[in-house]
């Protein structure tokens, strides 16, 4: 008894054109479209990918036999042209004259420059430094008596003269303070009750209710400016309404909407018919393509090979064990005698040119024997009265 409740099987998920037709059922408008539009879509379409496989064919055709091959070689003569002799002038002219240049200008300026900063600008510079430093010295010392000296001057006669003349011109100021304080009251009062208190009862009682008024008749022509203009504003509004916008809504949703929606449809499915169609001409191109080619091995490629091992390969064996083998044999064998012929023919000459300077010269002298090795043999042992180094030996 199963007890485990087993998981209810999912319906597979289906494909993205079932799935749209699934969920967007379709009108008889569309089927009565599809199959007209697809018919006359791969009648139009069959050819064309046809030619446009015969065009990739041939297309790679080319690039694998010329463009490939001219391209390389093109690309090779414009290195040998355009690069390579660049490269063999940088590399065996412009970086030797270079290098040159930079060890001429090393021994020429760079090191004369080097010793006369080290060996004359240098000790001329440090006496200067000398000169200087004593001279400022020397300004310091004097700047410091000439300060002690302004200081005495500023501490015990400046000073005290400066504080008279302070206190002298604090009391005239004061005197000046007090008289100019009193002429400014009296102006302050004189102006006050002449211009501010008159501005003020002008300002309140005569220019506000004028202004008031003014504000008024302004509000109330803005107001009438403003209903006037908006009593336009709605007349022209209904009218542009009733004689542009609501007869372009009614073409737009009676007329362009159900026509767009018919284009779109047709539109759809002239571009479903164009990839359906590509696909089939595809499929059909490639049966051609494989029809053409079972054709031109059955007439070519194959009487091609039947000739080749039925005829070519047996006259080539005939050849070969005919004709080929007997001739290399006999090559083999004219090459083989001419060495040996050379060799001894060599070994003669040898001989002879060794017996004409035994005849002139001499019988060459015997080679001396090279003189036995002092050290001892792996047999012989050391003992405490043997030895084996070459300067106790005897």
């Amino acid at each position: 008894m199963d007890l485990e409740k087993r998981p209810t099987p999912q319906p597979a998920e289906p494909s993205a054109p079932y799935r749209h037709a699934q969920q967007a059922p379709e009108g008889c408008l569309t089927i009565a479209i599809r199959i007209p539009v697809r018919i006359v879509v791969l009648v139009l379409v069959v050819p064309v990918r046809m030619v446009w496989d015969v065009l990739v064919v041939v297309g790679r055709f080319l690039k694998d036999t010329v463009l490939r091959p001219v391209g390389r070689a093109l690309l090779w003569l414009g290195k040998a042209l355009f690069v390579w002799p660049w490269v063999a002038l940088w590399r065996y002219v412009v970086v030797p004259v270079a290098k040159g240049l930079g060890w001429l200008g090393y021994w020429l300026l760079v090191v004369p420059v080097v010793w006369l900063y080290r060996y004359v600008l240098t000790p001329v510079g440090q006496a200067i430094a000398w000169v200087v430093a004593g001279l400022r010295a020397g300004v310091v010392w004097f700047a410091t008596g000439i300060g002690a000296v302004l200081v005495w001057l500023y501490a015990w006669t400046l000073a005290p003269l400066g504080r008279g003349i302070a206190w002298l011109a604090r009391g005239a100021w004061a005197g000046l303070a007090a008289v100019g304080l009193a002429l400014f009251t009296g102006v302050a009062w004189l102006v006050r009750y002449l211009l501010v208190v008159p501005a003020e009862w002008l300002y309140r009682y005569v220019l506000t209710p004028v202004g008031h008024a003014i504000a008024w008749v302004a509000r109330g022509a803005v107001w009438l400016v403003r209903m006037i203009f908006t009593g336009l504003g709605l007349g022209i509004y209904w009218t542009l309404r009733i004689l542009l916008v609501l007869p372009a809504l009614a073409v737009w949703r009676w007329v362009l909407t159900p026509v767009g929606r018919v284009l779109a449809v047709v539109g759809r499915e002239i571009w479903d018919a164009l990839g359906h169609a590509w696909r089939v001409a595809g499929w059909i191109s490639l049966v051609v393509g494989r029809f053409l080619a079972t054709l031109f091995r059955l007439i070519f490629v194959e009487p091609t090979r039947w000739v080749y091992r039925t005829v070519l390969t047996p006259a080539g064996h005939f050849v070969r064990d005919v004709v080929w083998k007997p001739v290399t044999a006999l090559a083999r064998g004219v090459g083989r005698t001419t060495r040996q012929a050379l060799a001894t023919a060599r070994e003669s000459v040898r001989q002879a040119r060794a017996s004409v300077r035994w005849a002139l010269f001499g019988q060459p002298g015997e080679p001396k024997p090279v003189a036995a090795r002092r050290e001892p043999g792996a047999a012989e042992t050391r003992t405490l009265g043997s030895s084996t180094t070459a300067l106790t030996k005897d």
